[in-house]
């Protein structure tokens, strides 16, 4: 079996492949070629001197033919120009998220066209394809059956590839997966540009004896996945079969990967439980109104049943991934006493 992850060299992408090869193995088949593809060589990549492994650097419209040299079994779509990104660069992110996500459909489609195995293909999606306006205000729980009206460029072009892989899939060129991805915390690491990147910042910095910035109000409701949740769900989307029944993927509807609801709030108190005020103390709250506008239009409360009917469920707690980041990055963490609570 032959994958490929796009996006490998980003944090998602990073546990992603570490997780395919620790498995050897995809849906109990076993793994014979693993492509990672990125724009730019992440630094140190592990994994690139596994045997099974085999390294593509630059735009991906540009090496398609190569990715699609041998046939292609599986692809994991991961790769993405963030929202804040997108909505201060409307080129970027139409060229990053919707037309490479395109172009790589078409290569799937060519291949199946051709007599070759029809790819199964993860697409990345996002809670961002939700929004809430005045005529038609989000409901107080969200699941796949809402109607989603995205507010920013971001959501737009995800939304935008979801419907493409829907008909691809419809039309027989691929098997395609959407997984919603709920916002990701605790990132390690640099800050990114993502509107939501703040909810990692709050915590993280503070982890490490920095001072972070929160451009929300505190009472702010979002919903949150751990890193390890997030790769879980993704796996076991992709990997699920189709048909009715536990554990089966029925239809063609996305599946919005459980969620966490927790206010800022709660985010900061669970960071003092752990580090202590010290740590607080290096938040402050500086209104950022058009990453208010962006975060807040994202719907907090998340219907998890489909998820949960593929065994998905989400973290229990923020304490939990509080605790996941402090023992998956234990040299990030500097506040006295966060090792011990922990």
């Amino acid at each position: 079996m032959r994958i490929i992850v796009t996006g490998a060299s980003g944090f998602l992408g990073r546990l992603l492949v570490g997780r395919l090869l620790q498995m050897r193995a995809f849906a109990g088949v076993p793994i014979t070629r693993l492509v990672l593809v990125d724009r730019v060589a992440g630094p140190g990549l592990p994994s690139a001197g596994d045997p099974l492994v085999d390294v593509v650097h630059g735009d991906l419209t540009d090496r398609l033919d190569d990715v699609f040299a041998e046939p292609v079994d599986v692809v994991f779509r991961l790769a993405a120009a963030v929202s804040a990104e997108c909505e201060a660069d409307f080129d970027l992110g139409m060229g990053a998220n919707l037309d490479t996500t395109r172009a790589l459909l078409e290569a799937a489609r060519a291949q199946s066209l051709a007599g070759g195995p029809v790819p199964r293909m993860l697409f990345a999606s996002s809670l961002a394809v939700y929004g809430s306006t005045p005529e038609l205000p989000l409901p107080p729980v969200v699941s796949e059956a809402t109607v989603p009206l995205p507010q920013s460029s971001y959501g737009t072009q995800k939304l935008v590839c979801e419907h493409l892989l829907v008909d691809f899939t419809r039309r027989g060129f691929v098997d395609g997966r959407v997984a919603r991805l709920m916002t990701v915390v605790v990132r390690p690491g640099r800050p990114n540009a993502a509107a939501s990147g703040f909810l990692s910042a709050i915590i993280r910095e503070p982890l490490a004896q920095l001072p972070a910035t929160c451009p929300v109000d505190p009472g702010t409701q979002v919903a949150l996945a751990s890193p390890r949740r997030t790769i879980e769900g993704i796996l076991r989307v992709a990997e699920a079969e189709r048909g009715t029944g536990p554990g089966r993927l029925e239809g063609r509807l996305p599946v919005n990967l459980p969620a966490l609801t927790v206010g800022v709030a709660e985010m900061l108190a669970t960071l003092r439980q752990v580090a202590g005020s010290a740590a607080t103390d290096l938040v402050t709250f500086t209104t950022d109104p058009a990453i208010a506008a962006v975060v807040g239009s994202w719907p907090a409360v998340i219907d998890n049943r489909r998820a949960a009917a593929l065994g998905l469920e989400p973290d229990p707690s923020f304490l939990s991934v509080v605790q996941d980041y402090v023992a998956d990055h234990p040299d990030a963490v500097t506040v006295h006493g966060s090792r011990g609570e922990c």
